[in-house]
């Protein structure tokens, strides 16, 4: 059932999930890849098509079965490949094979470094959010390396608790990761608002829990979702606050 109206005023508890809701992937490192291989791109379209490939990637978590799998990554970077300007423009074939040579990329980096970019205006976003007295909790999908990249990136002292899927031993779209993470701070599904960017995994998983759900789509991609969405965190603070 959509969330027409999110009780914003009534919420106690947000839970967030990590990549592309308060970390993003250093894109250099991709940009970097595609330049040893001859072709030039610029970062703008790189995250540009980072964002366009989510509905696209959303659809297939259901045939992929995990987000963390090597394959999800590589159709996940394949799709914004297959969306991003480059110099010279590769056919079809080539942006297959790139994406498929960037698997070992991400297991010589490391996902610690690879999703080391704080997205701006995070930290101000967490803060105020703390000052609101709500309690946060990141619900995500990882390898069992999301506390230690939290720390890595100084954000986890916002948090009350990191619950980590490969740590609980389940994967969002699967309810129980939410129900864990309700149980593990006290929180009531019905003040709790779960933030995340796949809606698949985030916004089905946490209604399926009976937690509510918000979808980040940065550039409107997401136009059919039958859910409410945000540009970032600092829209979804101003909600809170009355201001829209």
């Amino acid at each position: 059932m959509p969330d027409s109206t999110l009780p914003y005023s009534r919420l106690k508890t947000l839970f967030l999930d990590a990549g592309n809701t308060i970390v993003e992937m250093k894109l250099g490192y991709i940009a970097s890849a595609l330049k040893r291989e001859g072709v030039k791109c610029d970062l703008a379209d790189l995250r540009r098509a980072e964002a366009a490939a989510r509905p696209v990637v959303s659809a297939a978590l259901p045939r992929l079965r995990s987000t963390e799998a090597i394959g999800a990554f590589e159709f996940y970077i394949r799709e914004m490949l297959l969306r991003t300007p480059m110099t010279p423009a590769p056919g079809a074939e080539k942006v297959l094979r790139f994406a498929h040579d960037m698997v070992p990329l991400l297991g010589r980096i490391g996902r610690v470094k690879f999703w080391g970019s704080v997205i701006p205006g995070t930290r101000e976003a967490l803060a105020a959010f703390r000052d609101r007295g709500l309690r946060l909790v990141v619900v995500s999908n990882s390898d069992g390396t999301v506390e230690d990249l939290l720390t890595d990136v100084g954000l986890r002292d916002f948090f009350d608790a990191v619950v980590d899927s490969h740590i609980v031993g389940y994967e969002k779209p699967n309810p129980k990761i939410f129900l864990h993470a309700l149980e593990v701070v006290g929180a009531s599904a019905e003040t709790t608002l779960h933030v995340g960017d796949l809606y698949e995994a985030d916004v089905v998983g946490a209604r399926a829990a009976g937690v509510h759900a918000l979808l980040l789509d940065p550039y409107g991609d997401w136009s059919t979702a039958d859910c409410e969405r945000a540009v970032n965190l600092t829209e979804l603070l101003r909600r809170l606050s009355g201001e829209d």
